[in-house]
């Protein structure tokens, strides 16, 4: 789960990070209302999505007067912002966020993450704060510098120090970046994060840390114990479809091709896409239903996938250990029947109770393909597929 820019920073003040103060808005009112409360004479209007690199497709500019901040405000709210993560179709800007300028001196970058090659969590930081960190790594990789984390300890001052030193900080502005790494790992822990970052943190010409700009991504598997965290789940920025999908516990991601996919278990569902296009075409989603699924949530599953316009087959892929292939059956007829299913069906059972559940298909009356294995279930949905266009 992602959170918005000033949620980030919201959570990292409580833990001690320094950020400067600022006010979120729905409507040009409301952000001339922020800038008023905040003070001074220049304010940073920020559009709000679940996206980097706002700033260079104009989704960061400067305010120099309130009816700047007006009319800034007015050009962002409602936007369609176009960045390098959210696509050619971009996002609706639907809030800005308000906030005090400051006189930046050097931009740096800082991380923590899960490193699968260490087994550990880490945190990386960098002098090119500002800049995106995947091009920084393929150009100047010697300007990434990492410390890994032992659970037991959490991270050290000294791990803190070495890496304030070794992205060139000196005298003072090391102690108060110390203090910024250590409350960004606390953070990270007490919030199940799978990421949380800062891009960039500051020094200023008076020799302040700040945090200018925060990302923090959650791991949705332990959100049962972050109430506080759910609490600033934005539902406007997720696909609607996968919104649904979470309702019924279902693992749903939607893709740009034209077969949906019902699968139970990630990696079969995984060699599910991958055969999909071996064979030639592009699945319409991930979906795994999970070894606990029922008639009504197979159903449920049917559904979402039949609201993307974009499918013209769907492919059952069941291999029952915990899941029966009989009750998956009896999901997808009944799927069928109360939908008008129109689209080729292909299905192919593995497992529990096999035998009942290809009965039951038969049985059904229903227009529904059946298939000996994996490889032949791909060839049968791609041929039907491409057959009706």
């Amino acid at each position: 789960m992602n959170i918005h820019e000033y949620q980030a920073k919201g959570v990292l003040k409580k833990y001690g990070g320094v950020v400067l103060a600022g006010g979120v808005a729905s409507t040009p009112d409301e952000a001339v209302k922020a800038a008023e409360q905040i003070g001074g004479n220049l304010w940073v209007v920020k559009a709000q999505i679940h996206a980097g690199g706002r700033g260079k497709g104009g989704g960061v500019k400067i305010a120099k007067s309130l009816d700047e901040v007006r009319s800034l405000a007015t050009d962002m709210i409602g936007m369609q912002l176009v960045t390098h993560q959210t696509g050619p179709e971009g996002k609706e800007v639907q809030k800005v966020y308000i906030e005090a300028g400051c006189d930046i001196q050097k931009e740096y970058y800082v991380a923590v993450l899960l490193d699968r090659a260490y087994g550990r969590v880490i945190m990386m930081a960098s002098s090119e704060g500002g800049m995106d960190i995947e091009e920084v790594a393929d150009k100047t990789p010697e300007l990434i510098h990492k410390v890994v984390i032992d659970p037991t300890t959490g991270l050290m001052p000294f791990q803190a120090r070495q890496l304030a030193f070794a992205i060139g900080m000196k005298g003072k502005v090391v102690n108060k970046a110390v203090k910024s790494f250590i409350s960004l790992y606390n953070a990270y822990i007490d919030s199940d994060c799978s990421l949380a970052e800062i891009n960039p943190l500051v020094e200023t010409k008076d020799g302040d840390v700040i945090t200018l700009d925060a990302k923090m991504n959650f791991d949705s598997n332990a959100l049962y114990r972050q109430p506080e965290i759910m609490e600033l789940r934005d539902l406007t920025e997720e696909d609607p479809a996968e919104v649904e999908a979470s309702k019924y516990d279902l693992a749903f991601i939607k893709l740009d091709g034209d077969i949906g996919c019902l699968v139970n278990g990630a990696g079969l569902a995984m060699a599910t896409l991958d055969i999909i296009k071996l064979h030639g075409a592009e699945p319409a989603n991930f979906l795994d239903v999970g070894g606990g699924a029922n008639k009504e949530k197979v159903t449920e599953a049917f559904k979402i996938i039949l609201e993307d316009a974009n499918v013209k087959g769907i492919l059952v892929n069941i291999f029952g250990g915990i899941m029966k292939c009989d009750i998956i059956a009896e999901g997808v007829i009944a799927a069928s029947k109360e939908l008008g299913l129109e689209v080729p069906l292909v299905v192919r059972l593995e497992g529990t109770n096999v035998e009942k559940g290809k009965q039951l298909l038969a049985d059904s009356g229903l227009n529904i393909t059946p298939a000996d294995d994996l490889s032949d279930a791909a060839q049968k949905i791609v041929a039907a597929v491409k057959g009706a266009k």
